[in-house]
């Protein structure tokens, strides 16, 4: 069972920081000093689990009246379940009650076909970010 939750306990956080830890820092190599940052402060949380175990989290965060969406990570073992697609469905459905028109991402580009597939249209250029190389996306969610 899937279930995504907007992280509202010292634990939840913890958990979503633990599954983003063990994504993007173990198994990408991104230095753990930079994956956790200032942003993390403002941002909404939310944090995924499969059959009750965290498997998955991301964060919301508002600038100039856009919702983006960023640090989406699944665990390994659990891709390819729908985790994901509902983490990106709930920070939709939180950037709609707060008035947003659009969601944003900094896709890495090997996930742009992940996001093109939920409507998210990509923008810009191409640029790298932690050494992975990045792509802007962009989906309005009113």
């Amino acid at each position: 069972m899937i279930e995504v939750v907007t992280v509202s306990t010292e634990q939840e956080l913890a958990d979503a920081y633990a599954v983003r830890m063990t994504v993007f820092v173990d198994e990408q190599g991104v230095p753990a000093d930079i994956e956790i940052d200032e942003l993390d402060e403002i941002a909404d949380h939310f944090l995924g689990r499969l059959d009750g175990m965290p498997a998955g989290a991301g964060r919301m965060i508002v600038r100039d009246g856009v919702g983006v969406l960023g640090r989406l990570a699944v665990l390994k073992e659990t891709r390819g379940t729908g985790l994901g697609v509902a983490l990106v469905r709930a920070i939709e459905e939180r950037a709609r009650e707060r008035g947003l028109a659009a969601v944003e991402l900094h896709s890495q580009t090997q996930a742009r076909g992940f996001y093109e597939k939920l409507g998210y249209e990509a923008y810009g250029e191409i640029g790298m970010d932690a050494g992975i190389p990045h792509i802007w996306m962009r989906r309005p969610v009113n």
